[in-house]
């Protein structure tokens, strides 16, 4: 206790990181506030039919990732997803587009075109989704619509609303990259699951006080399972292979040239840390967008309303597999990394350079990213089986899936960026280790 009041004390001094942590705090605060401004001529107190679709089933996921705003019907009600569904298909882009590949290879300037086409395809997501939005909020919560509403303008001045909503949020995630503590984007996501915390908390912890719930014994056990599968998604975050690479020494004229001294590359077990599961769920998403468009007549769609499903969680399982190869891949390139071993006079001892040392790193990823996909899919699969085991639903989200590891990874990469700042000042960490590993895999110091 002393060390985590002296921490906060260093951190306090550092007017840097004081004021980081302050703007981080004032944004935050500004996206929780817009989660509770109701849409134009909406009766809030008539949302009850709404607030019931969504507290079960893919409603009950979606309504999470925007904190509740989703049954608030507020502005902020379509979230972050539109930008995170448009990300995914510009990243497929680049690698199927050759405009889009010429585009990732001129560096900076390439990244800042491709950011200005995801915002472009989300404004267009948003006109698609936004509508259908609108449409499953008249057939659940008519009652809660202005009786002299003129719809269509309702529609289209909501549209306007909607879509506006969600590029503030991403503008706000993109300040609190810039001037908060980093990993705005992720930070407002789980912002908006752990919002939803302490509501299931309470609500699953006074349904097994009841007789039929189990009482104390069984809140406490789910309590242990729930650290257990905490402390299991911190070491899939944080799992690293090192393989050894030897700089040999350089002669040039007659002097010597660099050392022999052997480093490692740390290859993760889950390179692709959260973002295969993410981008997962928001293809799952998509028949939940098809229904709401059909006025609810797809019923071929209807298992996949349902996170608890067979079929949701076989599909979603194997949407995170092909995922976590398909982000691995583009966040390690191989060729890369033997060109510039070879380029530094590097190699992996026992592997000749070059295309040889491409091949085995090729073969080491597939070794490693394989059970980390696998492991990364069960996780994301826990709720369904705490839902058989009698758990309330909204609790249920936090045993697993996007919600745990996205809380796991945001925590673990804004301890360390803190940690980070303390380290350059000279001042004691967040640990009595002095480090803390996030998502990187690498300790900061």
């Amino acid at each position: 206790m002393r060390k985590l009041v002296d921490t906060v004390k260093n951190i306090w001094k550092i007017e840097d990181l004081r004021q980081r942590i302050l703007i981080t705090f004032l944004f935050v605060a500004i996206y929780r506030l817009g989660s509770y401004i109701i849409l134009p001529g909406i009766d809030h107190g008539q949302l009850d039919a709404l607030r019931k679709q969504t507290s079960e089933g893919l409603m009950a996921l979606l309504n999470a990732f925007s904190g509740g705003a989703f049954s608030n019907a507020s502005i902020f009600a379509l979230g972050i997803m539109p930008y995170i569904t448009a990300s995914i298909v510009l990243q497929l882009f680049t690698i199927a587009v050759p405009y889009f590949q010429k585009l990732q290879r001129e560096g900076e300037s390439g990244r800042r075109k491709i950011n200005q086409y995801t915002r472009y395809l989300t404004v267009l997501i948003l006109c698609f989704q936004a509508p259908s939005y609108l449409i499953n909020l008249k057939m659940q919560a008519a009652s809660a619509l202005n009786p002299d509403l003129d719809w269509t303008w309702f529609t289209l001045s909501s549209t306007v609303i909607l879509a506006a909503g969600s590029m503030f949020i991403l503008w706000l995630g993109e300040r609190i990259t810039d001037k908060g503590i980093g990993n705005g984007i992720s930070l407002i996501i789980m912002v908006g699951i752990i919002a939803r915390f302490p509501n299931a908390f309470v609500q699953e912890f006074v349904s097994r006080l009841v007789e039929s719930g189990g009482g104390l014994v069984a809140f406490l056990f789910e309590m242990v399972f729930l650290l257990l599968v905490i402390c299991f998604a911190i070491l899939l975050v944080q799992g690293v292979r090192k393989v050894p690479v030897q700089y040999a020494k350089r002669v040039v004229g007659n002097k010597t040239m660099g050392s022999g001294a052997r480093q490692y590359i740390p290859l993760k077990v889950n390179a692709a840390n959260v973002m295969p599961i993410i981008f997962a769920q928001a293809i799952m998403f998509i028949p939940l967008t098809i229904i709401q468009m059909s006025s609810g007549n797809s019923t071929w769609l209807q298992p996949f309303m349902d996170h608890t499903t067979v079929a949701y969680n076989v599909v979603f399982a194997l949407l995170i597999i092909i995922f976590t190869y398909f982000y691995t891949a583009i966040t390690l390139n191989s060729t890369q990394m033997a060109e510039d071993m070879k380029r530094n006079n590097g190699f992996i001892p026992g592997i000749k350079p070059g295309k040889p040392t491409a091949d085995f790193l090729d073969k080491i990823m597939d070794r490693i990213t394989f059970p980390g996909s696998l492991f990364l899919a069960l996780i994301a699969v826990l709720p369904a089986f705490a839902g058989k085991f009698g758990v309330k639903a909204e609790f249920a989200q936090f045993f697993g899936g996007t919600s745990l590891l996205i809380l796991v990874g945001v925590v673990l990469d804004t301890l360390q960026q803190i940690e980070s700042h303390l380290m350059m000042r000279h001042y004691d960490g967040l640990l009595n280790s002095g480090r803390i590993k996030g998502r990187s895999g690498v300790a900061a110091y």
